[in-house]
């Protein structure tokens, strides 16, 4: 059961319909749809236009030609001529009109019965209503017609009519109409079913989500496999989810570590202290008592200094410190500083160090991670059989990176173990005899982390071999040798066993 103030999760098939409309899906292809109607109408009006002028000018050219015609012959036969070709012209079935006046406007000849008045009385073209027969002077239809005056004062009218222009633009407009219609209804079944698909596969997101907030946090988003842009959101938000839930584990796992792995040293440190207050008697058995206690709190210290170390390394809170720096100082320094702690545990320690190893990094940080691995190669490196008993330091530029690595002959860390030993408070059997709380090597990893490289735990045969891979900065030149030593690192040899095995 989801915990209060937790809201219910959507049911997708009752809130389908409702939600659809408000889609960003639906919109966008409703407006679409709109732009495109207003387009096809644009189109389509504009195909009507050119159609209409084209019979016009198709008109046109065929009255003009008719009128000169005609006129030739009334200038060749006279009037008479005129009006038998007319009175032949006009019997024959079409579109032309054909009038021949008087003067006064009686009718000669012709096919046209009656004229909207003053039709005659202005020459040229216009566009007016007609009837070819008195029972059609009611619904009279149009045409364009041309006036010619003739000599004598008789007129001729030659016209054409537009019904065949008039049926083609119902046609067109018929056409348009229903081409509008079947866009809109094909439009708004396309948004349905795009909104649709989307909306399903947002609710099927949103009851995933609402299922994690419930508390099932193995839940993750569906991938469909198409490679759209859901698909990319899902796989993000899974990779997001699946970095959330490892955090949380190792949140869990850390806490049951400090509690098992710190219970000891508090333990002890309470046990001394009763002690001392029950078997103490002299002054100088409470010092001593105090001094342990003092000892076992200061490990205690290093251990929470740590693990804030690491909390801070994972979050990136430390990145305004980088600062250019050289390596090879660096690597050179640490290396002279742990020469006598490698005499004392009966190794040698031996380092070769490229010069001039430029990046931008965090000095502290990288010595500190540096110092955690050769203390571990040193408190775990010890030989195996008849191997040397050699630690060995390098670095070099590698592929346009620094790498830097840590190699002992000792047990080694077997290749099944070797992701978890960067966890935190991770210790392996064989390294339960040594001193220590099992963060160096989680330390090491977040430094690298943090400096954008990467960290790899490699077979030595025998041993160890740690790798760190660092982004390089370009090279400076090489300056001439100089007697003055290099600068003391600043970092110190880890005393509190922070290292893991």
């Amino acid at each position: 059961m989801a915990p209060a103030g937790t809201p219910a999760a959507p049911r997708g098939k009752q809130r389908l319909l409702p939600n659809l409309f408000r889609t960003t899906a639906f919109k966008l292809t409703a407006i679409y749809l709109v732009i495109f109607a207003l387009f096809a109408g644009f189109v389509l009006g504009y195909v009507a236009w050119n159609a209409k002028r084209l019979l016009d000018d198709q008109i046109r050219s065929t009255i003009d030609a008719e009128i000169q015609g005609l006129a030739e012959q009334q200038r060749l036969g006279g009037i008479r001529r005129l009006v038998n070709i007319i009175e032949r012209r006009s019997r024959a079935p079409g579109a032309s009109l054909y009038l021949v006046t008087t003067p006064v406007g009686e009718r000669l000849a012709g096919n046209v019965e009656a004229l909207q008045p003053g039709a005659l009385d202005h020459p040229g073209e216009s566009e007016i209503e007609y009837a070819r027969s008195s029972d059609t002077i009611d619904s009279p239809s149009r045409a364009i017609v041309r006036v010619f005056m003739l000599p004598a004062g008789f007129r001729l009218l030659v016209g054409r009519d537009l019904e065949e222009r008039d049926r083609l633009g119902v046609v067109i407009r018929r056409a348009a109409g229903w081409s509008l219609l079947l866009v809109f209804v094909l439009g708004i079944f396309a948004s349905w079913f795009v909104a649709r698909r989307v909306l399903k596969r947002i609710d099927d997101m949103s009851e995933t989500a609402h299922s994690i907030m419930a508390g099932d946090l193995k839940g993750r988003l569906a991938v469909t496999g198409t490679g759209d842009e859901l698909d990319r959101l899902a796989l993000n938000l899974n990779a997001m989810l699946d970095r959330i839930g490892e955090l949380m584990a190792g949140m869990q796992e850390v806490s049951d570590n400090i509690a098992h792995d710190l219970k000891t040293p508090l333990t002890r440190l309470r046990n001394r202290a009763e002690e001392a207050l029950r078997s103490a008697r002299t002054p100088d058995e409470l010092r001593n008592a105090l001094d342990a206690s003092i000892d076992e709190a200061d490990n205690l210290i290093r251990v929470f200094n740590a693990l804030l170390m690491i909390a801070r390394l994972e979050t990136g809170r430390i990145n305004d410190s980088m600062a250019p720096l050289d390596l090879s100082e660096i690597v050179s320094g640490m290396a002279e500083l742990y020469e006598p702690l490698a005499e004392e545990a009966g190794l040698a320690l031996e380092s070769v160090v490229e010069p001039n190893l430029l990046m931008s990094g965090n000095r502290e940080l990288i010595g500190q991670a540096l110092a955690n691995l050769i203390d571990n190669a040193l408190k775990y490196g010890q030989p195996v059989g008849a191997a040397k008993p050699l630690v060995c330091v390098t670095a070099a530029r590698a592929d346009g990176q620094i790498a830097l690595s840590v190699a002992d002959h000792g047990a080694g860390i077997p290749e099944a173990d070797r992701n978890r030993v960067f966890e935190r408070f991770v210790r392996l059997d064989q390294s339960r005899s040594k001193p220590g709380f099992g963060l160096g090597l989680s330390l090491a990893a977040g430094v690298v982390r943090l400096h954008g490289g990467q960290i790899r735990l490699e077979d030595n045969e025998p041993g160890l071999r740690v790798v760190m891979l660092l982004p390089a900065a370009q090279p400076k030149p090489v300056e001439t040798a100089s007697n003055e030593p290099p600068p003391p690192s600043t970092t110190q040899p880890d005393p509190a066993g922070l290292q893991t095995a």
